[in-house]
């Protein structure tokens, strides 16, 4: 059996080395690699694949959730609601412009944001929502958006870890996740779904204006060499990220599918356990399982992580520490025990290996060894 590992990179480039190392001396031999064609083909492509209209891409998904909000001028002391159970990131940005993050539980079970939380959040200062598709499905974004509309607010998806996930609207009409909102943010960094080799990000907007405002933002400002109308910044995906991401693009759904495989074999293997719950998934999202997330109960979370490791099994934890406990974000509006859910899923939750490489075996010994601690340990 071959090392497990959480993200198994190596092997996944390895099936289709002949055509990464081909796009990346392509660049070389062109000597583009600032902007060359290989960033204006990928954009093209992920807006074909998406089915939206514009893709700017950036130098990072941090990037894209910034640029994304300097491009609808949102403005110091502005409110901006997103939930509390997150990367530090989606927060990062919104303090970095001297925005107010106004963190709100998330479902329990789907540790999405929890819908029933967003409407007694919004002030006259509220601006926007972000909701985030955590670890590979949507949040419930018909909702969302019909909450937006009664409040004229704008809709910033981050859809970092669940690109390629299909939304089914009321009416049957499927979007892809990062298409909906007024503007989806996602990464590219090198364990998300669709990974370059380096750091990349993108934002989605179907809005013709607002598309070149980010694209001009992104590029410091100017829409014309020298000529800069705003304040902007410099953000752009590195041309031998893009072929590489063009190749890999190639493969999206099929990497959905490995990891879909992973995820039944865990569902199966954990159907009922006394110890663990496995994620639930929303009837309205398919689900691409950027991470595999169960919930413990009843054994000491970090020990068995400990125990895993000396069996040589990875595992990792997404996010042991709660947003509104970080000395960067604490606030007096949210206090200890204000977001309960998020602050117990913090003490409780643990990603096991997923990607798409994994083999039988592999799966098969994670299993045993995390049923076997339960036995052991379980109080």
């Amino acid at each position: 059996m071959q090392p497990i590992q959480m993200v198994d990179l190596n092997n996944q480039y390895l099936k289709i080395k002949n055509q990464v190392d081909e796009a990346v001396l392509d660049v070389i031999a062109s000597s583009k690699f600032i902007n060359g064609p290989a960033v204006q083909e990928f954009a093209a492509n992920l807006s074909g694949y998406l089915k939206v209209k514009h893709v700017i891409p950036c130098a990072n998904g941090t990037d894209a959730l910034q640029i994304a909000m300097m491009a609808l001028n949102l403005q110091p002391g502005d409110e901006v609601i997103l939930p509390a159970f997150t990367y530090v990131a989606t927060a990062e940005v919104i303090a970095l412009l001297r925005l107010k993050p106004i963190m709100v539980d998330v479902d329990p079970k789907t540790f999405l944001i929890d819908i029933s939380k967003i409407e007694p959040a919004i002030t006259s200062k509220t601006k926007a929502i972000v909701p985030v598709h955590l670890f590979g499905q949507c949040a419930d974004m018909e909702s969302i958006m019909q909450i937006a509309a009664r409040h004229s607010l704008y809709v910033i998806e981050d859809t970092a870890q669940a690109i390629g996930a299909d939304y089914t609207l009321g009416n049957g009409k499927i979007s892809k996740a990062g298409t909906i909102g007024t503007i989806g943010a996602t990464s590219f960094f090198p364990s998300k779904n669709l990974g370059c080799m380096g750091d990349g990000g993108a934002m989605f907007t179907n809005d013709d204006e607002l598309a070149k405002r980010l694209k001009m933002i992104a590029n410091h400002g100017q829409s014309v060499q020298y000529v800069h109308d705003d304040i902007g910044v410099n953000s752009r995906l590195d041309t031998i990220q893009a072929a590489i991401l063009n190749v890999k693009l190639k493969y999206l759904d099929v990497y959905a599918q490995a990891r879909n495989h992973v995820a039944d074999f865990y569902d199966v293997a954990f159907a009922n356990h006394p110890n663990l719950l496995p994620p639930v998934r929303v009837k309205n999202s398919t689900h691409v399982f950027h991470q595999y997330t169960l919930q413990t109960c009843g054994i000491d979370r970090d020990h068995m992580r400990k125990w895993l490791a000396e069996k040589s099994i990875p595992s990792m934890v997404y996010y042991p520490i709660p947003l509104h406990w970080q000395k960067a974000y604490a606030s007096s509006d949210f206090p200890k025990g204000s977001l309960p859910v998020t602050e117990q899923l913090c003490s409780c939750v643990i990603s096991l290996p997923i990607s798409t490489e994994m083999s039988s075996d592999q799966l098969e010994y994670i299993v045993k060894h995390v049923k076997d601690y339960c036995k052991e340990f379980a109080k």
